[in-house]
């Protein structure tokens, strides 16, 4: 009955578009909903670089291993899924953290299936979470976490020096800018660990905080982000 009056106060909208869904079921309208574009099968085993590269690995990972064992998203960053990840993301929607991580929980059940029940979001700085107020990777964690009986505590993984924004910057820049940007808790020492972020896109901030959980004592990290970007040509 609780569900149903607030279905009837707020009904639900499109994650994308905020056009309101007729039903209570769903996450984009129909419109939306066709336009999505789903990671494509064939990808790198390691990081879900889409392409088809000599040994299933792609330049990036043949050239420099990463410290997590399989990164994977569910969607290319493109269209319905992007926008719905700007809304939560800058423009205040906090509230988007439970759908989404419904979405990627739905999306991803075979990823999943086989993943670490310590699940870490990749932090914001604190003065960054100080300007927006929430930290969006921690929410769509713990989100995930409850929908998928996972546990994500907070404080396991500290952005603990100041970045600028990855948007526009080059490979080796992406990297250069958040080396040594992450400081991990002992409390991962001989954990398996999924890390998880909105967007995955050259894997640079994914690396340095895998390897600060590494460092940390985690014995294994695996990456899962809800969206992915396509990076090499």
């Amino acid at each position: 009955m609780l569900k149903a009056l607030l279905d009837l106060l707020y009904p639900p909208s499109c994650l994308a578009c905020t056009k309101v869904l007729p039903g209570s079921e769903g996450f984009f309208c129909e419109a939306c909903d066709t336009a999505l574009e789903r990671l494509p099968p064939v990808c790198c085993r390691t990081c879900a670089e889409p392409g088809a590269f000599p040994g299933d690995a792609c330049p990036r990972c043949r050239a420099s291993p990463p410290p997590f064992s399989r990164a994977w998203a569910p969607f290319a960053h493109e269209g319905p899924v992007a926008r719905a990840i700007h809304r939560f993301k800058y423009e205040d929607h906090p509230n988007l953290a439970g759908p989404l991580a419904e979405l990627l929980a739905d999306e991803a059940r075979g990823f999943l299936a086989q993943a670490p029940a310590l699940v870490v979001a990749l932090p914001l700085h604190k003065r960054r979470y100080h300007t927006r107020k929430y930290d969006q990777a921690q929410l769509l964690a713990g989100a995930l976490a409850r929908a998928t009986g996972r546990k994500a505590p907070v404080g396991l993984l500290t952005r603990q020096r100041e970045t600028q924004r990855q948007v526009g910057l080059s490979e080796a820049e992406r990297a250069n800018n958040v080396a040594g940007a992450f400081t991990a808790s002992s409390r991962v020492a001989g954990q398996h660990v999924l890390l998880v972020d909105d967007v995955f896109t050259t894997g640079a901030t994914a690396r340095a905080a895998a390897s600060a959980l590494r460092e940390a004592g985690a014995t294994q990290v695996e990456m899962l982000s809800l969206a992915r970007a396509f990076t090499l040509e």
